[in-house]
């Protein structure tokens, strides 16, 4: 029998492992120093999670499990000596930010319904979740941040998140295929900024052309 409770746990594990890498790839484009790999991988693999939980008065996950810590300390480290090989960076980083945007919208949005919150907060705490951590992250570096641009992003969260609620609350499907569902339209209104440079349309004054 597949053990949802596992399985969410090494997905979240995997989340944060996916974030910690899009943080230290970076630093890599600002040619930073390894610490500063670890810093940023760490900042981005648990900011999210660590507003999240503060917010929600639970204990900080990686405080109390330490492997999340061990998880982006290891791929920021990694990524410190592959980084080099790697010639298309900044589409590697779009990437694998989507792929943690996925993760963390489906995830952050299970774990505050697992602790009983109103779906609308884990709607809401799912894309806190996936877009915090990227937001420290470029605003540390001094980049413009994806989650204030024109591509979709935030949107790309709240899909994940509030489908997640939607199967789960409502259609009572079960935890795993709930998880796996919610992620694909995440990823793939991400993946369609991406490729095809989606967004939503943009306020104009009242007048305006």
């Amino acid at each position: 029998m597949i053990d949802a409770a596992a399985i969410i746990a090494i997905s979240d594990l995997i989340a944060v492992g996916v974030f910690a890498a899009s943080g230290a790839l970076a630093a890599a484009q600002k040619r930073l120093d390894i610490l500063a790999f670890i810093l940023f991988g760490t900042t981005t693999g648990v900011g999210g999670g660590t507003l999240r939980d503060l917010l929600l008065d639970t204990p900080v996950f990686w405080i109390t499990d330490t492997r999340y810590l061990w998880v982006c300390i290891t791929v920021s480290s990694l990524t410190w000596y592959l980084a080099p090989q790697l010639k298309a960076r900044q589409r590697l980083l779009l990437w694998a930010d989507a792929l943690g945007l996925a993760l963390f919208s489906v995830l952050g949005c299970a774990l505050c319904l697992d602790l009983g919150v109103a779906p609308i907060i884990a709607v809401g705490m799912g894309v806190m979740s996936a877009t915090f951590g990227g937001l420290i992250r470029d605003t540390l570096l001094g980049r413009e941040t994806v989650a204030l641009g024109p591509e979709i992003y935030v949107t790309a969260a709240l899909a994940g998140s509030l489908s997640y609620a939607i199967l789960r609350q409502f259609l009572e499907i079960d935890n795993v295929p709930a998880l796996l569902l919610a992620m694909l339209p995440a990823f793939v209104l991400r993946a369609g900024a991406i490729v095809r440079g989606w967004r939503l349309p943009t306020y104009r004054r009242l007048g305006e052309s």
